[in-house]
């Protein structure tokens, strides 16, 4: 109730420029609750670690702003304030090296979205370019991956419809508040997508399409997914190269689609995949075998069925396996326990379709161990 009460205070922070990652960890760390940061004075607020010129825009600006009208404001145009805090906040987002601490959703982001593939290209796309895309996105969404773009013109709008029309989940990520939708001409396709998936902002109610926006929010395209898929772009100034970069520079796999080397739109998946920074595609297999990705159906299921019973020794197990295959042995030496106990653990965890053994003794879990233990 406590982190449910101070929501209104991360939403009325957010209006203050200049509060970025490293100064909210300041405030977090020195008051604890950002309704004890709102309420600070001056003195206060520089003892917290704060700088000289960040204290005085919080001093200046926050009378101006009322977090109840924030909230409300918020409540009339239906949209949900997530904070880094919170259990629905994406798992993958919080890995990058500037995760937003506060995200605005329009929609739902639910348990199944864990698995991401961001899709991005030029909005004035070839018709090779969009069929291409709408094979893609829909073989993606109907193996139960989100499809997450940004809602532009071009092949933005065709991941997004083809994983509508697959029957799938697809996410729009903004550079703008949720009051808007940018393109207008996408309004009725943001509707769709808001039944049937999220859009997604780090901006407030109210902040308009800047350029500068753009940039950031494709950060956040690739940092809450598992890869970026590049169709079409052009080597340089493009948004699709920004989003291929980001993705590299946070660990993310970079995919993208061979094209003409006579069309100037194929330019950056060309390159991509010439200098062995991106994988290249022709088909949906080639995503689902990179990322490992083929048990996601199966996956989907598990965590939609109800908690299982596990005893300790299987609950400890869990702590120490992942997504990345952990050998038998590590296993053994992570947990402190002996071979045959944790043989016959893993065992009951394989049968229970909890984990899965991918050869060679090697085990990753396919299923949220918080949806596995019993409270």
């Amino acid at each position: 109730q406590e982190q449910t009460a101070d929501l209104k205070y991360w939403v009325a922070f957010t209006r203050i420029a200049g509060l970025g990652r490293a100064r909210y960890s300041l405030l977090e760390q020195h008051f604890g609750l950002l309704a004890e940061a709102w309420q600070a004075n001056a003195s206060d607020l520089r003892h917290a670690g704060l700088d000289e010129r960040t204290t005085e825009a919080i001093v200046h600006q926050r009378p101006r702003i009322d977090p109840n009208a924030e909230m409300d404001r918020l409540a009339e145009h239906g949209v949900q304030a997530i904070t880094i805090n919170d259990a629905a906040y994406p798992s993958r987002l919080r890995e990058i090296y500037d995760p937003p601490r506060m995200l605005y959703v329009r929609g739902d982001i639910l348990t199944e979205d864990k698995w991401m593939l961001t899709v991005v290209g030029t909005r004035s796309a070839t018709a090779y370019g969009l069929d291409v895309t709408t094979e893609l996105s829909g073989g993606l969404a109907r193996y139960g991956i989100t499809v997450v773009s940004g809602l532009a013109l071009g092949i933005d709008g065709a991941a997004h419809r083809a994983a509508l029309a697959a029957g799938g989940r697809t996410v729009a990520v903004l550079a703008c508040g949720l009051d808007l939708v940018y393109p207008v001409s996408h309004m009725r396709l943001a509707r769709d997508i808001e039944k049937h998936g999220a859009l997604v902002s780090e901006y407030p109610i109210g902040t308009k399409p800047r350029p500068q926006n753009f940039p950031q929010r494709n950060r956040l395209m690739s940092g809450m997914s598992l890869g970026v898929l590049v169709v079409e772009g052009r080597e340089k100034k493009s948004g699709a190269r920004i989003t291929a970069e980001y993705g590299l520079e946070q660990d993310r796999e970079v995919f993208a689609v061979p094209g003409s080397i006579r069309w100037g739109k194929s330019a950056l998946p060309n390159k991509l995949i010439k200098e062995s920074r991106a994988k290249l595609v022709e088909r949906v297999d080639d995503i689902l075998a990179e990322l490992n990705l083929s048990m996601v159906p199966r996956q989907m299921e598990m965590l939609r069925e109800e908690p299982l019973d596990i005893d300790d020794t299987e609950k400890t197990l869990l702590s120490y396996l992942s997504e990345e295959p952990q050998h038998i042995d590590d296993v053994c030496r992570q947990s402190g326990l002996p071979t045959p106990a944790v043989m016959g653990a893993l065992a009951q965890l394989e049968l229970k379709g909890i984990i899965r053994n991918t050869g060679s003794m090697n085990y990753i879990r396919i299923r949220e161990a918080e949806s596995v233990y019993q409270t």
